[in-house]
């Protein structure tokens, strides 16, 4: 079993619970997902089974699109709504002051990881130091706000924003940052993720569905999909034996990334070419 199934990932679950009962259902050890959504977010969780699990590294880095429920006027200690209430605030803030505060959070931005995240410090995971009432030095990360609007307003004190960010981007910390900027406090209320790995919740399935399909094969998608971006080149010969042993083989062609396919069409490899000479970038058909 080698292919990618974009989940429509259900509150209430990890990304690892999603995970095991995909690893039960395909009977297959190898499983991974592409980006951690927390339990209470919904939206698309790219699993990749088989050799395509190799392909993580690759659709863990790209750009996600998020759709967020911010409540002002309350701070926890987890940033989103399933945390102990620190504090409530009243909110002053209106539509105009917060629009006035977003641009503040667009663009590069040093971002501090909460507390309550799997982030590790000396080898512990911040999320159990917090459990125990522990609190740490922590190093902000370079994260990217590549857009970042209303979209909708639900209530006085409630909005909706849609965030297109880079990898390692904290969204609750985000809400939080959004209302300590305004005076009031905020927290995250609600996460849907839109888009991942240049996947959209057009391409993706409930668990519902896998679990009643057929042929739950019949679902995924080739491990190849992920780098749809990339052109597409096929190989023969001399350069399909080079390839099978992991060597490099020549080829005129601008320096980039390419997805590599044998003479029956089948995907072979990442490669990347650079002086006339692809290379492996990572290999994907089945060693014998």
């Amino acid at each position: 079993m080698n292919g990618v199934l974009i989940i429509d990932k259900p509150a209430g679950w990890t990304s690892m619970d999603v995970c095991a009962k995909l690893r039960g259902i395909f009977h297959e050890k190898r499983v991974g997902h592409a980006g951690t959504l927390d339990p209470m977010a919904t939206g698309v969780l790219p699993i990749f089974l088989g050799r395509a699990t190799r392909a993580v590294e690759f659709a863990a880095d790209s750009d996600k699109e998020y759709y967020a429920g911010m409540k002002l006027g309350v701070i926890t200690n987890t940033q989103d709504t399933t945390g102990t209430v620190l504090e409530e605030r009243p909110v002053t803030a209106d539509r105009a002051a917060l629009e006035a505060v977003l641009p503040r959070f667009t663009g590069e931005l040093e971002q501090l990881p909460p507390m309550y995240s799997a982030v590790k410090k000396d080898g512990k995971k911040l999320y159990e130091l917090a459990r125990k009432g522990i609190e740490v030095e922590r190093k902000p990360r370079h994260i990217v706000i590549k857009e970042l609007e209303i979209t909708e307003c639900i209530d006085p004190f409630t909005y909706v924003l849609r965030v297109l960010c880079t990898k390692g981007t904290y969204v609750r910390t985000l809400c939080h940052d959004i209302g300590a900027a305004l005076g009031c406090g905020g927290a995250m209320c609600s996460l849907r993720r839109t888009r991942a790995a240049g996947y959209t919740l057009s391409d993706a399935v409930t668990l519902e569905q896998v679990l009643a399909a057929d042929d739950p094969t019949a679902l995924t998608r080739p491990v190849d999909s992920c780098f749809v971006q990339y052109p597409a080149v096929t190989i023969d010969g001399r350069n399909l034996s080079k390839a099978r042993n992991g060597n490099p083989f020549p080829w005129e062609g601008p320096e980039n990334f390419y997805r590599v396919y044998g003479p029956n069409g089948d995907f072979l490899l990442l490669g990347v070419c650079k002086n006339g000479m692809m290379s492996t970038r990572k290999n994907f058909f089945e060693v014998t």
